[in-house]
């Protein structure tokens, strides 16, 4: 089987399992709606890839702020599919499930699970395919500690992780992560770090198209760091609605199938140029950040000098 029969074949599988039962993604986020209005829009505009590819949500079960937005989004994209009650299976406890059975979002989903106990919710959320963190508070935080603790572990299968980096979010997070492991306390755990409901897209899109189930943790481990390398090559060429991410994959692997030396190393070094670009970017953006930060310290220590020498 050649590479194009081996991606007919994966696109062919991924298709009818859509059809079947759909591939389920869960998603992690706050109940709360945060300070930026940016926020509960881009989750809802996750909503909507969600439903654009035709996979179906996982989530905790709440009408409120993040996950909310996102209920709403899939929701609304399934509109047009008689279907659109199972397009959502919420997991939550009885205790949660009574402080929301009678909200508007909720009475819209029927396919609810009770658990018994919050470990119970965790491990059936768990069973999704994909899962995606989106900016939250403490809850998301445990959520993505107990899931990486588990991948380590081997208590569950290494799936794709995907980062919601809407606001640049999660960037002092990702910086700890890779401290952590750096210093030997963790193994490395392959983000993929999206900034954006378009780079979205693309990630969900590679995912459905390129990304098959394994068994194999050091198998599963390689795709995700593939996808992570690869992924700002694809955001660099699709640069309108009119490109397609199939015909990007499709080019790439007629060069790397049949293209000359020097048309292969041309696309190796556009793929390396384009993630090397984006980190630049988002080290930039990280500085940025930190000078806010800096800044924030700097009045602090200002202000508590000035309430020391006041007490004196």
């Amino acid at each position: 089987m050649d590479n194009q029969e081996q991606m007919d074949y994966v696109v062919d599988s991924f298709a009818k399992e859509n059809a079947e039962k759909g591939l389920r993604v869960f998603v992690a986020g706050g109940s709360r709606s945060g300070n930026d209005e940016f926020y509960v829009e881009e989750a809802y505009n996750l909503g909507r890839q969600i439903a654009r590819m035709e996979f179906k949500l996982d989530f905790g079960l709440s009408s409120n702020g993040i996950m909310g937005a996102v209920a709403r989004g899939v929701l609304d994209g399934w509109k047009h599919n008689q279907d659109k009650a199972s397009a959502i299976q919420g997991i939550t406890t009885k205790e949660y499930y009574n402080l929301y059975q009678s909200d508007e979002i909720i009475s819209q989903i029927e396919d609810v699970i009770v658990a018994q106990t919050l470990e119970e919710r965790k491990q059936k959320l768990l069973n999704a395919d994909f899962v995606v963190f989106a900016p939250g508070g403490v809850g998301t935080l445990d959520e993505l500690a107990y899931d990486c603790v588990a991948m380590q572990d081997g208590l569950l299968p290494i799936k794709p992780f995907i980062l919601y980096n809407v606001n640049g979010f999660f960037h002092h997070l990702v910086e700890y992560l890779k401290f952590i492991s750096a210093e030997g306390f963790a193994d490395p755990i392959p983000f993929i770090v999206v900034d954006d409901s378009a780079e979205l897209g693309i990630v969900f899109r590679l995912l459905k198209l390129r990304y098959k189930k394994t068994d194999s943790t050091k198998e599963a481990y390689a795709q995700a760091r593939k996808l992570i390398y690869e992924l700002p090559y694809f955001i660099k060429k699709k640069t309108d609605s009119s490109i397609h991410v199939e015909d990007i994959i499709e080019n790439m692997q007629k060069i790397e199938n049949s293209g000359s030396l020097k048309e292969q190393n041309e696309l190796a070094n556009e793929v390396e140029q384009a993630y090397l670009e984006k980190e630049i970017e988002r080290m930039y953006d990280r500085l940025a950040k930190t000078g806010r930060d800096t800044s924030i310290v700097s009045d602090k220590l200002t202000n508590l000098k000035k309430r020391k020498k006041q007490a004196k």
